[in-house]
């Protein structure tokens, strides 16, 4: 039994190995540069939730604040520094290789050109554009399959061989069991940074969704005052820092790059993704010859049919809140019950 399960965990690693071996410096390149965004992108999110966590610290008192900001900001400023220094290291040319453990994958990507034309390479690269730009998706895309390619070979190779050495010396059940937990939780972790892309793009467009009717009331209230529609919405852009302001700013950059407004918001709607931005941006393109007056009289119908929906979604959102708190509510009403039940039970039993 050894020797069955050794020979396909062999062959794993030889096959990972030499798909190592067959790596070239542009694979190397490839997983560096992606490995250098995945930086850049952390560092973004440092610096939200440490403006996130400033906010909160200024509706404590002046000593609470000082504890709480060295022992939070330190750290968060260290680890910022760190990622910092590795991005200009990039830049300079001085950067380290990514992980060897992903270079396997990009060598069966670069050969096998099947693996980027199928529809899990579309459905990936659709969900990249969306979320890290026309730039940054096919790189990205790059880098999730090439790790959905190179994790589960040396995962499993390396499961399999860990449990024959602990079937052969310790315990056939526990070397069969670590087999069985270890191949299974390679597939969970392979299934999860494949699924965690869906949960991204989800929850941007839940964010945009969500800002939606903030946004069109500000256009509304500036076109409806006499601001051009360019300038309203370059205004608008520079209110916020979520998501959907931030793909209003690019959609203004293009437009002050003198790119048609036909393509500037054509851009906005496939970066966004949503049905309300599609319907804000549809609606200026084919109203921008018609005035302020006809155009401010469809934004706010607009706004009073978003803020509508984002009142039915709040109540649609509270109902799945007080369902899934129902299970635990049921169990606690349990384990209150068997709390009284059980001395009432022995009392009874004594007599």
């Amino acid at each position: 039994m050894t020797i069955i399960i050794l020979i396909p965990a062999t062959l794993l690693l030889a096959v990972w190995l030499l798909l190592l071996g067959r790596a070239t410096d542009e694979d190397r390149a490839l997983a560096t540069h992606s490995h250098h965004l995945d930086k850049l992108a952390t560092i973004k999110k440092l610096k939200e939730k440490e403006k996130q966590t400033k906010e909160k610290l200024e509706s404590y008192n002046e000593k609470v604040s000082l504890l709480l900001r060295n022992l939070i900001f330190r750290d968060k400023a260290k680890e910022i520094q760190k990622l910092e220094k590795a991005v200009l290291a990039f830049r300079q040319g001085k950067a380290k290789n990514a992980s060897v453990f992903i270079l396997p994958g990009y060598v069966l990507l670069r050969e096998v050109e099947a693996l980027g034309k199928g529809a899990i390479h579309k459905n990936i690269l659709s969900k990249s554009f969306e979320l890290f730009g026309k730039k940054h998706a096919q790189s990205k895309t790059k880098q999730l399959l090439a790790k959905l390619i190179a994790y589960p070979i040396i995962g499993i190779a390396s499961t399999l061989t860990l449990g024959v050495i602990i079937l052969g010396s310790i315990s056939q059940t526990v070397g069969i069991a670590v087999m069985g937990i270890g191949t299974v939780l390679m597939i969970v972790l392979v299934y999860a940074m494949y699924d965690e892309l869906d949960d991204m793009v989800k929850k941007r467009q839940k964010s945009i969704s969500r800002e939606f009717p903030n946004v069109v009331s500000k256009l509304a209230l500036l076109v409806t005052s006499g601001m051009i529609m360019d300038r309203a919405w370059k205004e608008t852009s520079s209110s916020g820092d979520t998501e959907l302001y931030l793909e209003m700013r690019k959609t203004s950059q293009e437009l002050d790059n003198l790119v048609s407004p036909e393509t500037a918001y054509s851009n906005f709607i496939n970066r966004c993704n949503t049905k309300e931005s599609a319907k804000l941006a549809s609606a200026i393109m084919q109203n921008l010859s018609k005035g302020n007056a006809q155009i401010g009289k469809l934004l706010k119908d607009m706004a009073r049919e978003a803020w509508q929906e984002r009142r039915h979604t709040a109540k649609r959102d509270a109902e799945k809140a007080n369902s899934k708190l129902m299970i635990p509510t049921m169990l606690l009403f349990l384990a209150i019950l068997v709390m009284l039940m059980v001395p009432v039970a022995m009392n009874f039993s004594g007599l």
